[in-house]
């Protein structure tokens, strides 16, 4: 459990934030620029030296009003927006720099380890100016991994980067998510990275936490701007069936339902999570026949709320004890006959979902 208490006042900008974080998984801090993100990220790591301010991870002090430890004194990596790579020195030597430093006791995370979780074999031997972006950053994230940190912060890691190498870095992302399991606050403006790595969110907004909470219950709550959005989405978790079928989609479960998505490189038995958004999901009162759509998801109707739209209107859903969002027109609506606690069937592309 990671619990602070930081209180930032510079005139201009304040930041109020006391909260209890879950120590596993991904933690994303979202909201607009200037919100107050990167103020957090660096009172966590000791950059920001708050006066009376209080930190707590897994039961150890780092700050109160009698301690302050230092950054170096926090087992903790921090990823920067640039990767900020020693230019003269070789990626090898780049990823070493801090592992050199540890004890053997200290060194939980092995340079073999992390340059094939990373796949950064074929570059070892290479300067920093001959790498992309993408793998610039998948260097500096290893380089930080290798300080076997038990905590890991990443200030927009992606934010520079181009769509091409933000593609190429995310499953990477990911795999560093499932498979350390060291804890990760991730701090971001862009939906699309936090509903896909995030399991948990804290929303921020002018230094004050708007909401903080589990991501699908953030996604989808009526009183957060989130559903409000025209990329109103959310997250469902699933388990891979029978990954890559001959067809070339994967086969998942939610729950005791099947779905199918166009996405390689999952192995049977993983654990993943579809983002779905929801001006591609259809709605149906009975199941449909000679249909090319592959998804026909069981759920009950929740709720109905406004649109910003005025021809339009937003069904919430449940699918088994998840939450899925639907935004159909008001003439289906009233032709649906939608009420609360009714039976319905949600109709998802399976190339709509990745």
């Amino acid at each position: 459990m990671l619990k602070f208490d930081f209180e930032v006042n510079r005139g201009e900008f304040a930041l109020a934030a006391k909260l209890q974080l879950p120590n596993q998984g991904v933690t994303a801090l979202f909201g607009r620029s200037g919100s107050g993100k990167t103020t957090l990220l660096r009172c966590i790591a000791g950059l920001e030296k708050v006066p009376k301010g209080y930190l707590e991870f897994n039961g150890e002090v780092w700050q109160n009003t009698n301690t302050f430890l230092a950054v170096h004194q926090r087992p903790l990596g921090y990823v920067f927006q640039e990767a900020s790579l020693f230019p003269h020195l070789k990626v090898a030597a780049n990823l070493l720099y801090g592992f050199k430093r540890l004890s053997k006791e200290q060194k939980k995370l092995q340079p073999d380890e992390v340059i094939n979780l990373l796949g950064i074999e074929a570059l070892l031997q290479h300067y920093p100016d001959e790498l992309s972006g993408g793998q610039r950053q998948r260097v500096a994230i290893g380089r930080a991994l290798l300080t076997s940190p038990k905590l890991l912060l990443m200030d927009e890691p992606m934010a520079s980067l181009d769509a091409t190498s933000k593609a190429e870095i995310l499953p990477f992302l990911e795999k560093l998510r499932d498979q350390l399991r060291i804890p990760i606050i991730y701090v971001s403006h862009a939906i699309e990275e936090v509903t896909r790595l995030a399991d948990h969110l804290v929303l921020l907004d002018a230094g004050k936490v708007v909401a903080e909470g589990e991501i699908q219950n953030i996604l989808t709550d009526p009183n957060l701007p989130f559903i409000q959005t025209e990329t109103a989405s959310t997250v469902l978790k699933a388990k891979v069936k029978q990954p890559l079928t001959s067809d070339g989609l994967t086969e998942l479960t939610l729950g005791q339902q099947p779905m199918f998505i166009s996405q390689a490189g999952l192995e049977q038995g993983q654990e993943t999570r579809v983002r779905v958004m929801a001006s591609d999901v259809v709605l149906a009162l009975t199941p449909p026949q000679d249909t090319s759509l592959l998804n026909c998801l069981t759920a009950w109707v929740l709720d109905i709320q406004p649109d910003p739209n005025p021809s339009q209107a937003l069904v919430r859903l449940e699918v088994g004890n998840q939450r899925l969002l639907a935004r159909i027109s008001k003439r289906s609506l009233e032709k649906l006959a939608l009420e609360e606690r009714q039976l319905i069937y949600a109709l998802i592309k399976g190339v709509a979902l990745n």
